[in-house]
């Protein structure tokens, strides 16, 4: 067989991560901006915050948001990860806002963003669609945020927190120049 030679992936700049301090000044004007819906900011914060793709966005079930009195948290992965406070007041106001007729079609499950058809959750496509209307980068947003978490603690742990796989934040933190290339997850207690 003839040695292939296959051109290099060019990342253009509108795929690129955003920058940090881009990120968070999205992230607060989310939070902040009431002219915007709510469904679009509650997405947009869990994107921006957990770098969470849109179609395991969209498939979150209100049974996935734990409210144990004190903290709310999201099961994204295992353990739940916590809300912080502005972030927790919209998940708690989102649900409180939306039409029962969504729901009503589903009772088996009740999605966090309930789809037209009852019992199917929101198309992904329609989300992004609509974070974009807002000035939301969704895809941008979310490789910067993966990529800060990445840097801020072991590529394991980022992976089991928030539903990803070990290979791919492990990629992420070398990437990135991260330095916990040497953690060995798993128990230490022996």
């Amino acid at each position: 067989m003839p040695r292939l030679a296959l051109p290099p992936h060019v990342i253009k700049q509108d795929q690129a991560p955003m920058r940090q301090h881009r990120r968070l000044a999205v992230l607060r004007r989310v939070l902040h901006d009431e002219t915007l819906p709510l469904r679009v900011r509650t997405a947009a914060s869990l994107v921006l915050l957990y770098a969470q793709p849109i179609s395991r966005v969209v498939r979150l079930t209100a049974e996935d948001v734990i409210d144990d009195g004190d903290a709310l948290m999201v099961r994204l992965g295992d353990p739940p990860s916590p809300l912080p406070g502005p972030v927790a007041s919209l998940v708690r106001a989102y649900p409180a806002e939306q039409p029962r007729l969504a729901r009503a079609g589903s009772r088996s499950t009740a999605w966090l963003f309930p789809g037209r058809q009852p019992g199917h959750p929101m198309d992904p496509s329609s989300l992004l669609d609509q974070l974009r209307a807002a000035g939301v980068p969704a895809q941008r947003g979310r490789a910067s945020a993966i990529r800060q978490l990445v840097l801020q603690a072991p590529a394991p742990v980022v992976a089991r927190a928030l539903g990803y796989h070990d290979k791919t934040t492990t990629h992420l933190v070398t990437e990135a120049g991260g330095t916990w290339s040497r953690y060995a997850p798993g128990d230490h207690s022996r």
